[in-house]
């Protein structure tokens, strides 16, 4: 099965509340019908009810089962907007300037998913990538594992022409633009958890330069080899290997070459690229030469999943999105679960 069948596989075998918040685009009236109807999550539409009535009547999209909140006349905003009062309120915002805010969708989506009235969303199709990331984080927050967030893309490589099958993750190729080594080691520790969560195998995370095992001297070498010694005294038992060139990081002969005593071999499913701008090209080279299938880009470090899309998205994409928020959801409620028990 390939790997992204096995997500919409997961997704079906449980469905989460996914909230969208642009139910008046025609893309994502498109996807969260499809959604829907496969059973891949539970959609909620965040949005000015007539409008998202009236764009689907204009594309015939079915809304049954699909549940529509208007932040203008939901009886929960009042409650929303006393916890967006408390969160910022030592940011300078008042309680009418709260009130006034839930009426946003992008808000009140997040504030859904932090009060557990959702369990993730999804929005980008309209706005813009910086206002879904600072809402997320301002409104969902930082998992307390981690100290930032970042991205990733899930890279699906199926075609009976790539010789690395299945899922890799990219990190970080769309959010942190030149972290320093102990935000690339969060980086990495964060896209292992995306790869464990999502592709369902142990992660084999590979720290990318142009340098394998100390071959070139630089201060930018520095900096993967010190996140990768700080992975590896926080989670030992993770595979990690670092320098480590793209070609020795997917190629099991070349790792034999290269690295003595590798933890990877060869196999990665994790690259962490040591710039966004490195990661960034790599994805898009593994996309449009390389005729890789890109999802995302995707957050991780999050409490629980938003998911940030390209404006230049499909509905496909979008469809895609809200299958990985799903799978995501349910690893977070399997971290609180978890939580709980060991408190108890």
């Amino acid at each position: 099965m390939k790997a992204l069948d096995r997500i919409l596989e997961r997704a079906r075998h449980q469905p989460m509340r996914v909230v969208l918040c642009e139910g008046d685009d025609p893309r994502v009236l498109l996807a969260a019908a499809r959604a829907t109807r496969d059973g891949i999550a539970k959609i909620i539409l965040v949005g000015d009810q007539k409008s998202i009535e009236l764009a689907a009547a204009r594309e015939g999209v079915d809304l049954t089962g699909i549940e529509l909140v208007d932040p203008a006349t939901s009886p929960a905003s009042a409650a929303y907007a006393d916890t967006l009062h408390a969160l910022r309120a030592n940011k300078g915002m008042t309680a009418d300037a709260a009130r006034e805010a839930v009426r946003d969708p992008l808000s009140y989506a997040n504030l859904m998913v932090r009060l557990g009235d959702a369990d993730g969303s999804v929005a980008g199709a309209v706005h813009a990538t910086a206002d879904v990331v600072r809402t997320a984080i301002q409104l969902i927050g930082i998992d307390p594992a981690f100290r930032l967030v970042s991205s990733f893309f899930l890279m699906m490589l199926c075609q009976p022409f790539h010789t690395v099958k299945g899922g890799l993750i990219f990190s970080d190729c769309a959010l942190v633009i030149d972290p320093n080594a102990e935000q690339l080691s969060e980086i990495a520790m964060a896209a292992a958890d995306s790869a464990l969560a999502l592709l369902g195998e142990e992660p084999r995370v590979a720290m990318l330069s142009f340098s394998t095992s100390g071959s070139a001297h630089h201060a930018a070498v520095d900096k993967v080899t010190e996140a990768t010694r700080r992975v590896r005294s926080l989670r030992p038992a993770l595979a990690i290997d670092g320098d480590v060139q793209f070609d020795a990081a997917i190629v099991a002969e070349i790792a034999q070459r290269k690295i003595e005593h590798s933890q990877v071999g060869g196999h990665a499913n994790v690259l962490v690229f040591p710039s966004l701008e490195a990661g960034n090209i790599g994805y898009k080279l593994a996309e449009r030469i390389g005729q890789a299938k890109a999802i995302g880009p995707l957050l991780q470090g999050l409490l629980k999943p938003a998911n940030d899309l390209s404006r230049g998205c499909s509905a496909d994409d979008i469809y895609h999105v809200i299958a990985v928020t799903t799978v995501q959801a349910q690893a977070a409620a399997q971290r609180t679960a978890t939580a709980e028990i060991t408190r108890a």
